[in-house]
Protein backbone atom coordinates (compact mmCIF):
# COMPACT_ATOMS: atom_id res chain seq x y z
CA UNK A 1 0.00 0.00 0.00
CA UNK A 2 2.45 2.20 1.05
CA UNK A 3 4.36 1.79 -2.89
CA UNK A 4 1.43 2.37 -4.39
CA UNK A 5 0.97 5.89 -2.31
CA UNK A 6 4.28 6.37 -3.31
CA UNK A 7 3.89 5.84 -7.02
CA UNK A 8 0.46 7.92 -7.25
CA UNK A 9 2.32 10.70 -5.38
CA UNK A 10 4.92 10.60 -7.98
CA UNK A 11 2.76 10.35 -10.66
CA UNK A 12 0.76 13.47 -9.65
CA UNK A 13 3.92 15.68 -8.86
CA UNK A 14 5.22 14.65 -12.33
CA UNK A 15 1.47 15.92 -13.76
CA UNK A 16 2.13 19.08 -12.12
CA UNK A 17 5.33 19.73 -13.41
CA UNK A 18 4.41 19.20 -17.06
CA UNK A 19 1.22 21.47 -16.18
CA UNK A 20 3.33 24.32 -15.08
CA UNK A 21 5.92 23.95 -18.04
CA UNK A 22 5.24 26.93 -19.56
CA UNK A 23 5.14 27.42 -23.38
CA UNK A 24 7.37 29.16 -25.87
CA UNK A 25 5.18 31.91 -27.25
CA UNK A 26 5.22 31.58 -31.04
CA UNK A 27 6.95 34.23 -33.06
CA UNK A 28 4.95 36.96 -34.25
CA UNK A 29 4.98 38.51 -37.46
CA UNK A 30 6.37 41.66 -36.45
CA UNK A 31 9.51 39.22 -34.60
CA UNK A 32 10.00 37.78 -38.09
CA UNK A 33 10.01 41.21 -39.68
CA UNK A 34 12.69 42.70 -37.46
CA UNK A 35 14.53 39.95 -39.00
CA UNK A 36 14.42 40.99 -42.42
CA UNK A 37 17.10 42.79 -44.17
CA UNK A 38 16.15 46.21 -46.28
CA UNK A 39 13.65 45.86 -49.19
CA UNK A 40 12.89 42.50 -48.08
CA UNK A 41 9.42 40.96 -46.92
CA UNK A 42 7.52 37.99 -45.65
CA UNK A 43 6.56 35.76 -48.79
CA UNK A 44 4.86 32.65 -46.71
CA UNK A 45 5.50 31.33 -42.76
CA UNK A 46 4.87 28.30 -41.11
CA UNK A 47 4.80 26.81 -37.71
CA UNK A 48 5.45 23.23 -36.25
CA UNK A 49 7.15 21.54 -33.77
CA UNK A 50 10.22 20.62 -35.97
CA UNK A 51 13.12 18.91 -33.30
CA UNK A 52 9.92 17.12 -31.08
CA UNK A 53 10.50 19.14 -28.14
CA UNK A 54 7.00 19.93 -27.99
CA UNK A 55 7.75 23.65 -28.55
CA UNK A 56 6.27 25.12 -31.78
CA UNK A 57 9.21 26.07 -34.04
CA UNK A 58 8.87 28.59 -37.21
CA UNK A 59 9.91 28.83 -40.57
CA UNK A 60 9.45 31.65 -42.82
CA UNK A 61 10.64 32.82 -46.60
CA UNK A 62 12.14 35.84 -47.01
CA UNK A 63 11.85 37.38 -50.25
CA UNK A 64 14.08 40.77 -51.76
CA UNK A 65 14.26 42.29 -55.25
CA UNK A 66 16.89 39.48 -56.58
CA UNK A 67 17.25 37.39 -53.42
CA UNK A 68 15.06 34.69 -51.27
CA UNK A 69 15.90 32.91 -48.12
CA UNK A 70 14.27 30.00 -45.90
CA UNK A 71 15.16 30.62 -42.80
CA UNK A 72 14.15 28.36 -39.52
CA UNK A 73 13.98 29.09 -35.85
CA UNK A 74 13.36 26.78 -32.80
CA UNK A 75 11.66 27.50 -30.00
CA UNK A 76 14.29 27.15 -26.83
CA UNK A 77 14.36 27.27 -23.17
CA UNK A 78 17.16 28.95 -21.13
CA UNK A 79 17.28 28.47 -17.16
CA UNK A 80 15.32 31.71 -17.11
CA UNK A 81 13.89 32.73 -20.31
CA UNK A 82 12.03 31.35 -23.24
CA UNK A 83 13.32 32.80 -26.66
CA UNK A 84 14.01 31.18 -30.46
CA UNK A 85 17.22 30.35 -32.26
CA UNK A 86 18.37 29.99 -35.47
CA UNK A 87 18.46 26.44 -36.69
CA UNK A 88 19.13 26.97 -40.30
CA UNK A 89 18.83 29.03 -43.46
CA UNK A 90 19.17 28.23 -47.45
CA UNK A 91 18.83 29.90 -49.91
CA UNK A 92 16.25 29.77 -52.80
CA UNK A 93 15.64 31.14 -56.13
CA UNK A 94 14.82 34.24 -56.63
CA UNK A 95 12.22 34.57 -59.31
CA UNK A 96 9.68 31.69 -58.01
CA UNK A 97 6.07 31.20 -60.35
CA UNK A 98 4.40 32.29 -57.10
CA UNK A 99 4.61 31.94 -53.33
CA UNK A 100 6.24 28.27 -52.08
CA UNK A 101 3.93 25.99 -50.83
CA UNK A 102 5.43 24.96 -46.99
CA UNK A 103 3.71 21.99 -44.34
CA UNK A 104 5.13 20.76 -41.60
CA UNK A 105 4.04 16.85 -40.69
CA UNK A 106 5.81 14.46 -38.39
CA UNK A 107 8.10 16.72 -37.42
CA UNK A 108 9.32 17.53 -41.59
CA UNK A 109 9.32 20.37 -43.23
CA UNK A 110 8.29 19.94 -46.64
CA UNK A 111 9.16 23.44 -49.21
CA UNK A 112 7.44 23.04 -52.60
CA UNK A 113 8.85 25.36 -55.16
CA UNK A 114 8.07 26.76 -59.15
CA UNK A 115 10.43 28.80 -60.58
CA UNK A 116 11.52 29.50 -64.05
CA UNK A 117 9.50 30.66 -67.30
CA UNK A 118 8.08 28.18 -69.74
CA UNK A 119 10.61 25.68 -69.31
CA UNK A 120 9.40 25.18 -65.47
CA UNK A 121 11.64 24.02 -62.24
CA UNK A 122 9.43 21.90 -59.66
CA UNK A 123 11.32 21.16 -56.43
CA UNK A 124 10.60 19.63 -53.60
CA UNK A 125 12.76 19.92 -50.03
CA UNK A 126 12.39 17.87 -47.11
CA UNK A 127 13.95 18.85 -44.25
CA UNK A 128 14.01 17.65 -40.27
CA UNK A 129 14.98 19.28 -37.36
CA UNK A 130 17.77 17.73 -35.12
CA UNK A 131 17.16 17.13 -31.43
CA UNK A 132 20.60 17.68 -29.91
CA UNK A 133 21.55 20.72 -31.70
CA UNK A 134 19.64 23.72 -33.38
CA UNK A 135 20.52 22.48 -36.89
CA UNK A 136 17.87 21.66 -39.66
CA UNK A 137 18.90 18.47 -42.27
CA UNK A 138 17.97 18.24 -45.22
CA UNK A 139 16.83 14.71 -45.76
CA UNK A 140 15.22 14.74 -49.70
CA UNK A 141 15.10 17.10 -52.57
CA UNK A 142 12.61 16.11 -55.03
CA UNK A 143 12.71 18.36 -58.80
CA UNK A 144 11.25 18.08 -62.37
CA UNK A 145 12.28 20.30 -65.14
CA UNK A 146 9.09 20.18 -67.90
CA UNK A 147 7.98 22.56 -70.49
CA UNK A 148 4.74 24.46 -69.65
CA UNK A 149 4.16 24.94 -73.03
CA UNK A 150 4.95 20.93 -74.44
CA UNK A 151 7.74 22.46 -76.44
CA UNK A 152 10.43 20.01 -75.13
CA UNK A 153 11.49 16.53 -73.37
CA UNK A 154 11.81 17.41 -69.78
CA UNK A 155 13.45 15.40 -66.83
CA UNK A 156 12.94 14.38 -62.67
CA UNK A 157 14.51 13.43 -60.07
CA UNK A 158 13.83 11.67 -56.17
CA UNK A 159 17.16 12.21 -53.74
CA UNK A 160 16.67 10.31 -50.54
CA UNK A 161 19.42 11.69 -48.87
CA UNK A 162 19.07 9.16 -45.56
CA UNK A 163 19.66 5.82 -48.10
CA UNK A 164 21.46 7.98 -51.00
CA UNK A 165 19.25 6.25 -53.22
CA UNK A 166 18.77 8.60 -56.63
CA UNK A 167 15.68 7.63 -58.93
CA UNK A 168 16.13 9.77 -62.58
CA UNK A 169 13.91 9.85 -65.06
CA UNK A 170 13.93 10.95 -68.59
CA UNK A 171 10.79 12.04 -69.82
CA UNK A 172 9.83 11.90 -73.36
CA UNK A 173 7.46 14.22 -74.98
CA UNK A 174 5.18 12.44 -77.23
CA UNK A 175 2.55 14.05 -79.09
CA UNK A 176 1.57 17.36 -79.68
CA UNK A 177 -1.72 19.93 -78.65
CA UNK A 178 -4.31 18.23 -76.42
CA UNK A 179 -2.80 14.99 -76.49
CA UNK A 180 0.80 16.26 -75.60
CA UNK A 181 2.27 14.24 -72.69
CA UNK A 182 5.39 12.86 -71.28
CA UNK A 183 6.80 9.00 -71.51
CA UNK A 184 8.24 8.15 -68.35
CA UNK A 185 9.80 4.89 -69.25
CA UNK A 186 13.52 5.55 -69.04
CA UNK A 187 14.10 5.21 -65.56
CA UNK A 188 17.79 4.83 -63.72
CA UNK A 189 18.19 4.20 -60.05
CA UNK A 190 21.66 4.76 -58.32
CA UNK A 191 23.50 5.38 -54.90
CA UNK A 192 25.16 8.08 -54.17
CA UNK A 193 27.44 8.57 -50.89
CA UNK A 194 24.92 9.14 -47.71
CA UNK A 195 26.08 12.43 -45.69
CA UNK A 196 24.84 14.84 -43.47
CA UNK A 197 23.53 17.68 -45.80
CA UNK A 198 22.72 20.94 -43.30
CA UNK A 199 19.95 23.57 -44.70
CA UNK A 200 23.02 25.71 -45.46
CA UNK A 201 24.05 23.18 -47.76
CA UNK A 202 21.32 22.95 -49.38
CA UNK A 203 21.78 22.37 -53.25
CA UNK A 204 20.45 23.77 -56.61
CA UNK A 205 17.41 22.01 -57.72
CA UNK A 206 18.16 22.54 -61.29
CA UNK A 207 21.94 21.59 -60.89
CA UNK A 208 21.28 18.53 -58.75
CA UNK A 209 18.63 17.36 -61.08
CA UNK A 210 21.37 17.94 -64.17
CA UNK A 211 24.26 15.98 -62.17
CA UNK A 212 21.45 12.87 -61.66
CA UNK A 213 20.53 12.81 -64.86
CA UNK A 214 24.18 12.22 -65.77
CA UNK A 215 24.39 9.65 -63.22
CA UNK A 216 26.33 11.36 -61.01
Amino acid sequence: MRTLALTALLLASGTAQAIQRPEVPVMSDDEIAATLQPGEEIENRVDGDLNGDGDIDTVWIARGEDKRFLHVQFAARGEFDLYHEPAGSAELDPYPLGSAEMTISKGVLVVKDLTGGTTAVSATYRFRGEKTTPKMRLIGLDATLYSRTWAHDGAEMSWNLLTGDVIATKMKLVGSGENANYDKSAVKRFKRPVKIAYMEDTPSAEETLDMAMKGK
